[in-house]
């Protein structure tokens, strides 16, 4: 029950603070205005009110959606694969090295760049996706698995355990936590990386097109608009995709 009252009192502080902080927002564009520079929360939900209807709108989230959602599985998928060759083949651990550190390090404006001489801007939102989740989902998992009691895997093999069983009884239930955390991590930085590459590619149909011509065209409103629908695309796939990663793995 004092759990219970505790969420419901985080949940209306929170309720609380989104709503001051929309009311600030409304202030500020109310005493600057200036539609170009700021609009206000009311005039943004507004145009998102009147975007929705359109079939420009949903091609656009269909295409974004798909697109990030392909390059975001692939990377996670393979992430995982590579992590688990390179716990149980050390050789593998070495090679990837240098590759896994090059993709962290590297800009991803710089990978949207150099991509767009191999790609067309039609697949560049997968493949930068899928290149910003793959070395995240390889190291975290690849720690994690590391830190599994060696004393669990000792006793793994002393009871002769098939690798299904040592998947089943050690692994993932030692590692479900970390790899439900860097689902959910790299959810968000998958649609940041793939918006911002469809920004710089253009293509057509894409929520990044909406918002370079938005900028373009200075409509302030619409670039707050598509933001908007970003941020709730975002938030809503990782919700959904952690939810059912849990009950898979857990």
């Amino acid at each position: 029950m004092q759990k219970k009252s505790v969420k419901n009192k985080e949940l209306f502080l929170r309720i609380i603070a989104v709503l001051a902080a929309l009311i600030v927002w409304e202030l500020v564009s109310f005493i600057i205005d200036s539609p170009i520079l700021i609009v206000g929360p009311s005039r943004v939900l507004l145009r998102l009110f009147t975007l929705i209807p359109t079939a420009v709108f949903w091609k656009s989230v269909g295409f974004t959606l798909v697109h990030i959602f392909g390059g975001y599985l692939s990377g996670l998928a393979l992430g995982i694969l590579l992590a688990v060759l390179a716990y149980r083949i050390g050789v593998v651990k070495l090679l990837l090295m240098p590759w896994m550190a090059t993709v962290k390090s590297v800009p991803v404006a710089s990978f949207v760049v150099i991509c767009l001489i191999w790609l067309s801007p039609a697949n560049l939102s997968i493949f930068i996706s899928f290149l910003i989740v793959l070395p995240i989902c390889y190291q975290n998992t690849l720690n994690a698995m590391e830190g599994i009691d060696s004393s669990l895997t000792d006793l793994a093999e002393l009871e002769n355990l098939s690798y299904f069983g040592r998947l089943r009884n050690i692994f993932f239930p030692n590692i479900s936590d970390k790899l439900i955390s860097t689902a959910s991590l790299s959810a968000g930085i998958a649609w940041k990386a793939g918006v911002a590459a469809e920004v710089i590619g253009t293509p057509s149909g894409s929520i990044g097109r909406q918002l370079y011509l938005a900028k373009t065209f200075l409509a302030t409103d619409d670039l707050l608009a598509w933001t908007v629908v970003i941020v709730l695309l975002s938030v809503g796939f990782e919700k959904l995709f952690v939810l059912v990663l849990r009950r898979l793995i857990c």
